[in-house]
Formats: structure tokens, C-alpha cells, sequence
């Protein structure tokens, strides 16, 4: 069974940091590529970062490149989002999910998400 569990969401000041894990299991985790998404209340989801399946790449939406870092354990089979110099525009649930296309098909997982909230 396919699960990605995230946690470490919150509430955070502007200007704060939080460190969001995923822990992954039931696939392959050193395979796929790994991302966080994030949707705020009223606004479509939209990617933040993604690594890929061996950590040698990284990329990030121009709204959070320099204040967030992304990371991976394969042996752990865990993802980690480290956000800082938080924003009240970062305020969102933020989604991990994992994609790999392996034979021609397509596989995409999510997880359930997380709040995180930044606000004084």
C-alpha cells in the first residue's frame, strides 16, 4: 500500500522557518522524483520544488528560490522541505507527492498535505 505521510506544519511568525518531512512507503522510493506542492485557500495547487530520484537535481518555483531547500534520504525513504525567511503568502497545505514513469506508465502519488500557516 502506497503511502506519503507528511508532517511538520504549523504556525510560524513571518520571517520563521519550518522543516516539512514526508516519509514514504508500499514503492520504490529511490526511483521516483520527489516534490512538494502547495495549495492556498481559493488558488490552484502549484509545485514549490522537486528533486530527482537521486538527489543530483533540484528545482524550485521563483517564489520560494533562496528561502527553500529541498532534500532527500533514500535510505529513510523520507523528503524534507526546508522553508525560511518565511512569508503570509507561503500560507498553504503543503502536498508531497512522488512521480516515476517506468515502462511507459505513469505513476503519481500524494500525499495528504500539511498546514502551514505564517502569520504574526
Amino acid at each position: 500500500q502506497v503511502q506519503l505521510v507528511e508532517s511538520g506544519g504549523g504556525l510560524v511568525q513571518p520571517g520563521g522557518s519550518l522543516r516539512l518531512s514526508c516519509a514514504a512507503s508500499g514503492f520504490t522510493f529511490s526511483s521516483f522524483a520527489m516534490s512538494w506542492y502547495r495549495q492556498a485557500p481559493g488558488k490552484e495547487r502549484e509545485l514549490v520544488a522537486t528533486i530527482t530520484s537521486t538527489g543530483g537535481s533540484k528545482h524550485f518555483s521563483d517564489s520560494v528560490k533562496g528561502r527553500f531547500a529541498i532534500g532527500r534520504d533514500n535510505a529513510k525513504n523520507k523528503v524534507y522541505l526546508q522553508m525560511s525567511s518565511l512569508k503570509p503568502e507561503d500560507t498553504a497545505v503543503y502536498y508531497c507527492n512522488a512521480f516515476s514513469v517506468t515502462g511507459g506508465r505513469e505513476y503519481n502519488y500524494w500525499g495528504r498535505g500539511t498546514q502551514v500557516t505564517v502569520s504574526s
